[in-house]
């Protein structure tokens, strides 16, 4: 299963402060109204995050971790996807995520994605990034495909389904951050995914961590910590590459 309002993000390496940060309410380019929560770093490394959560949207766990990108220099953003059927709000596990998923369009992700950069760019301008988990880890690989103002997209065992049909039209760098023992998506549909950019030419890096459950990236799994760490050291090298 994906985060539950128990679950909190790891923290980067080499932590600073949280300058500022809080719920704020964008507009879309069709006039939908929808939250974000925004965390500003004492100590920017120049780089921004927008963070695209899983099927629960802006659930507490994406509030927290936006503060943990802060942490690590990145003026970051977190969005909801549900503006348009559910109304602007937080979501925690009692919100009934399973009639308003299917309402979700890539279409509406890239019009909501590209307002939220703009709104980080605002107040701490260097190049965007996207991350994503789960759903939001789908979402953000197809960003790699759009015209969005996107340096590059990074997901977190996304659902490799969800970008089969954008492969050819990838343009952006793409990073992969893959559970081993992942059930949303087979280890063979992530390796047809990976083959098929490798044979297109596209740039991208994998990184699997074996044996992982799905959503490992949460500090109360103990025996995922170095697991952890290393995904965001593979956060901070990718963007700092392609800054």
């Amino acid at each position: 299963m994906c985060h539950s309002d128990d679950s909190r993000p790891p923290g980067p390496p080499d932590p600073g402060e949280v300058a500022e940060h809080g719920q704020l309410e964008l507009t879309s380019a069709d006039g939908t109204a929808f939250a974000a929560y925004r965390s500003l770093p004492a100590r920017p490394n120049g780089r921004n995050m927008v963070i695209l959560p899983d099927i629960r949207g802006l659930h507490p766990f994406y509030l927290a971790l936006a503060d943990r990108f802060a942490e690590a220099g990145f003026g970051t953003i977190a969005i909801d996807y549900f503006g348009r059927t559910a109304g602007v709000g937080l979501r925690d596990d009692s919100f009934e995520w399973q009639q308003h998923i299917p309402q979700v369009r890539p279409e509406e992700v890239l019009a909501d994605v590209t307002v939220a950069a703009a709104a980080i760019n605002s107040e701490a301008a260097g190049p965007t990034f996207s991350v994503g988990f789960c759903f939001g880890g789908g979402q953000s690989w197809r960003l790699a495909a759009t015209d969005a103002p996107l340096a590059g997209t990074i997901g977190f065992y996304g659902i490799a389904r969800m970008v089969t049909d954008v492969l050819a039209d990838i343009h952006r760098p793409v990073l992969m951050l893959l559970a081993g023992a992942d059930e949303a998506s087979k280890p063979e549909e992530f390796a047809a995914m990976d083959a098929r950019l490798t044979e297109l030419g596209r740039d991208h890096r994998v990184q699997v961590y074996p044996g992982a459950p799905h959503s490992f990236f949460d500090r109360s799994y103990a025996q995922w910590q170095e697991a952890c760490a290393d995904a965001w050291r593979q956060i901070l090298d990718f963007t700092a590459a392609y800054a």
